[in-house]
């Protein structure tokens, strides 16, 4: 090929790639292996010879694995300059997208004494459909073969010799740029981001996330249709641990999010559906492309990115606040069960497959350091933060010691049992009574009469209305300093506290909310557990 088909392809002043040249003569021969997220991902090997580099598109890109065989479809041939280039080819260009130069170095043939010898030699294998070769790069290095299959001419065999190269290890987890040590993700977004860019951004990631090995250890397995999260265990003090990962503990609603089959399912640890009151995010969801369940949080923040629950309760109405979707867990994906892999694998493979989208969030973490986390939270007023074993597994529904919660202020979820009635110029109730379960026995932890809004105190008493009853849902009936209205044990809320008296009666609870995706039967005293160990804790 010549590269007039080269230059009929392109319009140079709208493209960076280089004009037609043909390169000067060196004492050895270059090789470059250019990685290309155009319509589809791809690898692009490139060959020194006669001035221009022979190409070939390698859609599953190089093995230094010998049992594999890859298909290399040859192309036009390319400009000698054209080994330098990486950065983004705009939309509307033949071959669109971003290029980084993955690997690149001198070949030879394996029988030449000089580059005159070797050329001669390759040329001679190219007419033949044969090509032998050596390279010497930064990723690939021994022998290789290139072998016509096919009458097309364009179809070839891209092949690892057993040599002292020859591996099983996966080359192309190694897939940053050797010389801007950029990924084709980092060179998209560096440009201004359009959504045609921001979908190219994507598929980079499911593309890449799916040429890994991460999915090797992950069985093939059915999707349970309804999952309960796992839940972290609740302790007094932060920790620094090499072991432990530390993350935002967010102040929403912790959703799973079930993507099968073109459709989403957004739920609530209690299987309360999400779909219509989250409308945005099902919808941001339902253009992945690829089946997944995730777990992670609905919240909507302000303009200074603080998490508000009151903005998030009535966000459908008001609109006010950026609603998001922070990911912290991948479960299964594309019909593999992730749940027993340790959680830093699935979070990287998160990272990687999670599209580029305004409100779905990556949530990350970081190392060790929980103590000075614990404290930047505090000074942001966050609620608090999560500590992860990084080697930990999903455990469906269970409360972990390999997760823990460690927050900034005292809370506690209650069932409301009952309430009295109100004093004064407060409307609709006085104080809520408030319990927990202990087994199969509710247990009083005292009243809660502060922290209401009139809009508050007006919801709650409708919600409380249909559940009246008149009998006292304790085993023990409390003393109260008022006559009380029984409910049945129904409505959860979250209160805010100083601290437990000697009797396990909260000390001067303040309302904070409503907890719709909580159920009362799961609503039990949260007691602060001594701080991990050494070892990985169950």
């Amino acid at each position: 090929m010549a590269l007039k088909e080269y230059k009929s392809k392109r319009k140079f002043e709208k493209t960076p790639e280089p004009k037609p040249a043909r390169g000067r003569k060196a004492d050895h021969l270059i090789f470059v292996v250019q990685k290309h997220a155009a319509r589809a991902l791809h690898y692009d090997l490139r060959l020194e010879l006669e001035g221009v580099l022979k190409s070939w598109a390698v859609p599953k890109g190089p093995s230094l694995n010998p049992s594999v065989k890859r298909l290399a479809v040859m192309v036009e041939d390319h400009p000698f300059d054209y080994k330098d280039f990486e950065g983004v080819i705009p939309e509307g260009n033949y071959g669109a997208g971003s290029v980084i130069i993955w690997d690149r170095g001198f070949y030879q043939h394996p029988s030449a004494k000089d580059r005159k010898e070797s050329e001669k030699l390759l040329l001679d294998g190219l007419r033949k459909g044969n090509v032998k070769f050596v390279v010497a790069g930064e990723k690939l290095r021994g022998e290789f073969a290139l072998v016509k299959t096919g009458k097309d001419g364009k179809s070839w065999l891209l092949l690892k010799k057993k040599d002292q190269y020859a591996t099983k290890d996966e080359i192309l987890k190694k897939n940053r740029s050797i010389v801007s040590h950029k990924t084709l993700e980092d060179i998209s977004e560096a440009k201004p981001t359009k959504s045609s860019e921001q979908k190219r951004v994507s598929r980079i990631r499911l593309r890449e996330a799916m040429e890994s090995e991460d999915l090797r250890d992950a069985p093939v397995k059915k999707v349970p249709s309804a999952i309960k999260p796992m839940l972290a265990t609740l302790i007094k003090k932060p920790f620094d641990h090499p072991d432990w990962i530390f993350e935002v503990k967010w102040d929403g609603y912790r959703t799973i999010a079930d993507i099968r089959n073109g459709n989403v399912s957004l739920y609530s640890r209690n299987q309360i559906s999400f779909n219509k009151r989250f409308a945005p995010i099902a919808d941001s969801l339902r253009e992945f492309g690829f089946e997944a369940v995730l777990d992670g949080e609905i919240v909507v923040v302000d303009d200074q990115g603080r998490p508000n629950f009151q903005m998030l309760r009535h966000h459908q109405k008001s609109g006010s606040g950026h609603l998001l979707y922070y990911v912290f867990d991948l479960l299964y994906f594309r019909g593999h069960d992730l749940t027993n892999l340790p959680l830093l694998r699935r979070k990287e493979l998160l990272k990687k497959i999670l599209p580029a989208g305004s409100n779905i969030r990556f949530s990350d973490h970081v190392w060790e350091e929980g103590v000075s986390f614990f404290h930047a939270a505090r000074e942001k007023g966050l609620e608090g933060i999560i500590a992860k074993h990084s080697q930990s597994t999903y455990r469906m529904g269970k409360r972990s010691r390999q997760w823990l919660k460690v927050k900034t202020h005292l809370t506690q979820e209650a069932v409301i049992a009952g309430f009295t009635e109100p004093r004064g110029r407060r409307r609709h109730f006085g104080a809520l009574v408030l319990g927990v379960y202990d087994g199969n026995d509710l247990i009083s932890i005292g009243h809660c009469g502060s922290g209401f809004s009139a809009k508050d105190l007006k919801a709650i008493r409708e919600k409380m209305d249909p559940l009246i009853r008149k009998k006292c849902p304790f085993g023990v009936e409390p003393e109260t300093n008022a006559a009380v209205t029984w409910l049945k044990p129904k409505l959860v809320c979250e209160v805010s506290f100083p601290g437990w008296t000697e009797d396990a009666v909260m000390r001067q609870p303040v309302f904070v909310r409503l907890r719709e995706d909580k159920a009362a039967r799961d609503v039990a005293r949260e007691k602060p557990k001594r701080k991990p160990g050494m070892k990985n804790e169950t």
